[in-house]
């Protein structure tokens, strides 16, 4: 596979930049607690929280959203593995996500348990897979809208994080989130920062009931969905 690693820029040393799609891979503001708003309390979690729950991911990016959700499950005392399947075009070379990550001192213990166990590379099919007794993580690489029809798992919750669709619009096509609601369980869910129209009308083409609500911090508004039970 070619190398898919994306080119970067450092905002105060902490913060990367994307120059592909000249975006930061977190919020300039409180990166930590947009995560929490958007797709914590967009996702209703964790008080949807069982055994086996999934998580779904359409980009990883710095891997902040993966340890924010382990880190709600480990609070909630959370019996059994969370399940977090992420799709993923250009990773992040492992330095420069735990770089990336060490902007969080709140976080700090998960970044330091998982740092050693990151693969450095795909395998064969192009996967990356991480176990711990509470975790199961799979980073499915290249472009999802390839990689997500031929998945054969479901989510019960969805984080659409992409870049901005102005700037990425290929993490936000209609057909993309078909995919995405033919891989939601029934009464699953998904939540994204973005309140554009265009990616609103997309999922409920798809088949969600669609909201909009209070974003976060100078974002007026984002975006939830629901797949009917």
């Amino acid at each position: 596979m070619a190398d898919q690693r994306p080119e970067l820029e450092w905002r105060e040393g902490a913060v990367p930049i994307s120059t592909r799609f000249d975006d930061p891979y977190f919020s300039l503001d409180d990166g930590l607690e947009e995560t929490r708003h958007v797709f914590l309390a967009g996702n209703a979690l964790p008080s949807r929280f069982a055994s086996g729950f999934h998580i779904a991911e359409l980009g990883f990016g710095t891997g902040l959203n993966l340890l924010v959700a382990l880190h709600a499950w480990r609070a909630a005392g959370i019996p059994g593995r969370l399940h977090f399947t992420s799709f993923e075009a250009f990773p992040l070379a492992k330095a420069d996500m735990i770089r990336a990550q060490r902007a969080f001192p709140a976080l700090a213990p998960l970044t330091e348990d998982l740092a050693p166990l990151w693969p450095e590379a795909p395998n064969a099919q192009g996967l990356r897979h991480l176990e711990t007794p509470d975790l199961s993580f799979t980073l499915i690489e290249g472009d999802a809208r390839e990689t997500l029809p031929a998945w054969r798992g479901s989510a019960d919750a969805w984080f659409l994080d992409g870049f901005a669709p102005a700037r990425n619009p290929e993490l936000w096509e209609e057909g993309l989130l078909h995919q995405v609601f033919a891989h939601t369980v029934p009464g699953g869910t998904a939540a994204t920062y973005t309140a554009a129209g265009a990616v609103r009308r997309a999922l409920s083409t798809a088949g969600f009931a669609v909201e909009r609500t209070p974003g976060f911090g100078r974002k007026r508004h984002m975006t939830v969905a629901r797949r009917a039970p």
